[in-house]
């Protein structure tokens, strides 16, 4: 077997014609981590924003994008147990996805859920670690309670609808287009707002407020987010697509008690990381399994056209999700 394999590395700071491929040493497992053989790649925001020079990767992460896929293992470091060679499994990745072969933690691999191909099991990490992190864990949704999510058409979107609407809750949803509200509407959120022609904080003051929101947007939307959250609300900020720089005034999380926090995902320690884990294999992972919520598919690129992925996410025109077939 060679020692080294096919890789999408960033040749400089740029658009998507900067991802080009290379060869690179297969990485080999430290303690507590495996190796996965990758069938499919993730695309995602923060990819983009790493090869745009924004987003810096951590030190001990590998400089190659690519934060989930899916695949075999192939290797297994010390001090691993519960998963053996040849095992399918999905992963969070600390960097690296787009690679033939990529190390991470053992403890951040969730097994490919029943009857789902490799491609599906792809998409799940990344958003799936991301919504329930925030919506459950952070922003602590119960049943009966109005949420309220930004860009309900892409990944995250289409992820926080399908969760928040197997755990009980109203959901209401923001996307541009007719048929992105459609989509919207087809996962199970009660009112898809087309932010372009309806203002949403109208749409759900009439409700009574949301309970929660979760924004990916920022800018101008910080604001109308809390004007839009009832009284005890909470508001949960996980990146800022139009900036995060706004004026606000506060006071209003005085009067009517409100609640501003944000995380991200990438920086948290590998322990948080597991235990975001564990969390999605009790309370998620029998729903993938049974099929009551699955991944919603954009589309796939080969492995060698990562920058056509990266240049149709950017459009922002997809409806879920976009992987790379690697050796799937």
């Amino acid at each position: 077997m060679s020692d080294t394999m096919r890789a999408i590395e960033i040749t400089k700071p740029g658009g998507p014609e900067v991802l080009q491929p290379v060869e690179r040493p297969i990485p080999q497992p430290a303690h507590g981590q495996v190796v996965i053989k990758v069938a499919y790649a993730g695309v995602n925001r923060p990819d983009a924003l790493q090869r745009a020079g924004m987003y810096a990767p951590p030190p001990t992460a590998s400089d190659l994008p690519g934060l989930e896929a899916s695949g075999e293992i192939s290797a297994i470091g010390e001090g691993v147990t519960g998963l053996s060679i040849g095992d399918k499994v999905c992963a969070l990745l600390p960097g690296g996805g787009y690679a033939e072969y990529v190390a991470t933690p053992a403890a951040h691999c969730l097994p490919v859920p029943k009857g789902m191909g490799m491609k599906e099991a792809a998409c799940l990490p990344e958003t799936f670690f991301t919504v329930w992190s925030n919506v459950f864990m952070r922003g602590g949704l119960k049943a009966g309670e109005r949420f309220l999510v930004h860009g309900g058409s892409s990944g995250i979107g289409t992820t926080a609808i399908q969760l928040a609407r197997e755990f009980g809750a109203r959901v209401f949803a923001t996307a541009g287009t007719d048929s992105k509200c459609a989509a919207c509407a087809k996962l199970g959120a009660e009112a898809a707002i087309n932010y372009l022609d309806t203002d949403f904080v109208d749409v759900l003051k009439a409700e009574g407020g949301a309970d929660l929101i979760l924004d990916m947007v920022g800018g101008d939307y910080i604001p109308r987010n809390l004007q839009a959250l009832a009284e005890d609300g909470r508001l949960v900020q996980i990146a800022f697509l139009s900036g995060p720089k706004v004026e606000v005034n506060f006071a209003t999380l005085m009067t009517r008690r409100l609640t501003m926090t944000g995380s991200t995902l990438r920086p948290q320690s590998d322990l948080a990381k597991a235990r975001i884990a564990d969390q999605l294999r009790e309370h998620v992972w029998p729903l993938l399994d049974a099929g009551k919520i699955s991944p919603v598919m954009d589309s796939e690129y080969e492995f060698e056209q990562a920058s056509d992925a990266h240049a149709r996410m950017e459009t922002s025109g997809h409806i879920g999700k976009i992987v790379l077939k690697v050796n799937g």
